[in-house]
């Protein structure tokens, strides 16, 4: 019998390799791939984002996928540390590796960068003789180990990413952040864990976040829940049980949680792709 003829009588054999592979929590592979495309160096949504939420700022970023907005934050804002985190292990592990990567090209780039700028400012005249002569009476000085400033600072010291659930971890944080984001997450919050997830992340979220902590809020239209809630029997019950949809967001968070001010960003959102022109929503603590 030809390998042709065993497929054809085990159809199940086929279908599970046409199947579709399942992201129940959104951990969807290549997620980047399709929002951002390859026709854009970075994600649209940092256009909207502003250094003084950022810059020197410890910050959590929930629902990280494979870090790729992570770490541009960190390049672009200049954090003093970021911590992704991601429900799906796998994920985690990926972002792991674009970390690695964005290490290795940032080094690639500093190298040739930084033996030029020695070049210049240790012999401006070209006088290299002169340079290296040193008065009989002059201390040499000992050489800084530490990163001058923020730019200085390898993103490993930066970045970092873990496997956790946010709605399940039953730890205290003891953790607080300046800056939290969580970006076209809570509708999968809401389809696993129903509207008490989505009370316990917002609650979470205050309590991690200092005084003036800013939280950035991109919520899914409740169109995108009617698309995804076949995923699993869990998402399809709890579809039908949500009371909260997302237009009620703001009024919970400001009215019931106990964030100050709202500020809409979204106008200032521009290239987009069709089906990710979501709102971006900044709460204030």
């Amino acid at each position: 019998m030809g390998e042709g003829d065993n497929q054809s009588r085990n159809p199940a054999k086929n279908n599970s390799k046409k199947r579709k592979k399942v992201s129940p929590w959104g951990n969807y592979w290549n997620y980047y791939g399709y929002r951002i495309g390859q026709d854009l160096e970075e994600d649209p949504r940092l256009k909207v984002f502003r250094k003084e939420w950022f810059e020197g700022k410890d910050c959590l970023d929930i629902g990280c996928n494979n870090g790729t907005i992570t770490i541009q934050i960190a390049k672009k804002f200049l954090c003093r540390s970021i911590l992704g985190i991601d429900i799906d292990y796998n994920l985690v592990q990926d972002a792991d590796r674009n970390l690695r990567k964005a290490v290795r090209l940032e080094s690639s780039a500093k190298r040739p960068a930084n033996a030029s700028k020695l070049r210049a400012e240790d012999h401006p005249d070209g006088n290299l003789e002169q340079c290296v002569t040193v008065s009989s009476n002059e201390e040499p000085k000992e050489v800084s180990r530490e990163p001058s400033s923020m730019e200085d600072r390898n993103l490993f010291d930066i970045v970092s990413f873990q496997t956790d659930n946010i709605v399940k971890s039953h730890h205290s944080p003891e953790k607080r952040y300046d800056t939290i984001l969580c970006m076209s997450v809570t509708k999968w919050i809401q389809l696993n864990w129903g509207d008490d997830g989505l009370l316990k992340l917002f609650a979470k979220t205050w309590k991690m976040l200092q005084p003036g902590g800013v939280f950035v809020l991109e919520p899914q239209p409740w169109k995108s829940y009617e698309n995804s809630r076949g995923v699993s029997e869990t998402s399809a019950i709890n579809y039908r049980n949500i009371m909260f949809r997302p237009e009620k967001f703001q009024e919970i968070l400001l009215d019931k949680v106990g964030f100050r001010t709202v500020e809409d960003v979204t106008s200032e959102l521009s290239r987009t792709k069709t089906g990710f022109d979501r709102p971006v929503l900044v709460f204030k603590k």
